[in-house]
């Protein structure tokens, strides 16, 4: 009789592991299918006096593979790629399809100026900057007020 080995949810005899180890590399790797990642691209959203700053991380893309809306008050950073390789042997071909994309909302405070938003992608993070309107920024300065 042979042991069992559980891989994640899923328990299979060892006896079978061999057998399915090139299909089941495709699956558990947490590489997702045909080495890409199926996961969301961390952000990270810092704030200042002058506004708040989105960085998302995203490697392996490129500026034009970037699509960033507004509207109303919901700021969206997506993006969608599409792959076709195929490669011919002598006795074979093989067509591999890919496609992947992500979405990322996020609800946009009253005091920014949207006219303004930049976007900037270098070293596979996309940065944006958010300013927040002219008249808020002074009425976001700290003055010190005495007790008298």
């Amino acid at each position: 009789m042979s042991a069992l080995a559980k891989r994640g949810s899923v328990v299979s005899p060892s006896v079978f592991d061999d057998f399915f180890k090139p299909w089941n590399e495709w699956f558990t790797k947490g590489d997702g299918f045909f080495g890409r990642s199926l996961t969301m691209p961390s952000v990270n959203i810092t704030e200042d006096t002058n506004g708040y700053n989105v960085s998302l991380a995203a490697p392996g893309l490129k500026r034009e593979d970037f699509a960033i809306d507004i509207s109303g008050n919901i700021l969206t950073i997506g993006s969608e790629q599409e792959e076709d390789k195929e490669e011919k042997g002598k006795k074979f071909t093989k067509r591999e399809y890919n496609y992947s994309s992500f979405s990322r909302s996020f609800t946009l405070p009253d005091d920014v100026n949207r006219d303004k938003i930049e976007a900037k992608y270098a070293d596979g993070v996309l940065n944006l900057s958010l300013p927040r309107k002219d008249e808020l920024k002074k009425s976001s300065v700290k003055k010190q007020i005495t007790v008298k």
